[in-house]
């Protein structure tokens, strides 16, 4: 009886993706009850502190759908590396874990199959994208391939501008990778020259 009574003030959240132990308190739904409702099997789990009901359909396709969890989970996170040259085709690489970039001072949650990168400088280059039903934030390709160079393989990161200037699908913007480049102190430029003289 007491489950159908927190059940009623959880229907806002039939719909959603995630929703969080914070914001069901809000609703007057403490966390004992949650924790109620995972057992009866209404609602689950996803990471301690986040839950969705457990009838949820995602709209996001397969592929993307633990990145987008993932990402959406850590409000301060961007997806970085691995996890955005796979986003944008610029690599061969699986994508094994997911990989986020926080500010270098805070304190990121952990997850499963994740890779947390604390970064200085986290605003140059992130932009929104939708990914099926969530909203995340994920470096540009410009700021992804940058960061290829001073964190992946010089193989990995080579393959990334190469494929970069090679793509029928947008256009390259040399401009921008130079800047973003010198921002972050990584000379990338007899890389960008090859391509573009």
């Amino acid at each position: 009886m007491r489950g159908l009574k927190y059940l009623k003030k959880l229907e806002a959240f039939v719909t959603s993706p995630l929703f969080t132990s914070a914001e069901a308190e809000k609703q007057g739904v403490p966390r004992h009850a949650l924790a109620y409702l995972v057992k009866k099997g209404t609602l689950e789990r996803i990471y301690p502190g986040a839950y969705r009901f457990s009838q949820y359909e995602p709209e996001v396709d397969f592929q993307w759908e633990n990145l987008a969890l993932i990402a959406s989970s850590i409000p301060d996170g961007v997806i970085c590396l691995i996890s955005a040259l796979c986003y944008y085709e610029l690599t061969d690489q699986i994508m094994r874990e997911v990989w986020i970039a926080v500010p270098h001072e805070s304190y990121p949650p952990k997850r499963p199959n994740t890779r947390i990168i604390r970064m200085r400088n986290i605003k140059l280059g992130r932009i929104e994208v939708a990914l099926g039903e969530y909203t995340v934030h994920i470096f540009d390709r410009e700021r992804t391939i940058v960061d290829a160079f001073r964190y992946l393989s010089k193989e990995i990161a080579i393959k990334a501008i190469q494929r970069y200037f090679q793509s029928t699908k947008y256009k390259p913007e040399p401009k921008k990778l130079g800047a973003y480049a010198k921002a972050l102190r990584v000379n990338i430029t007899p890389y960008i020259l090859s391509y573009t003289t």
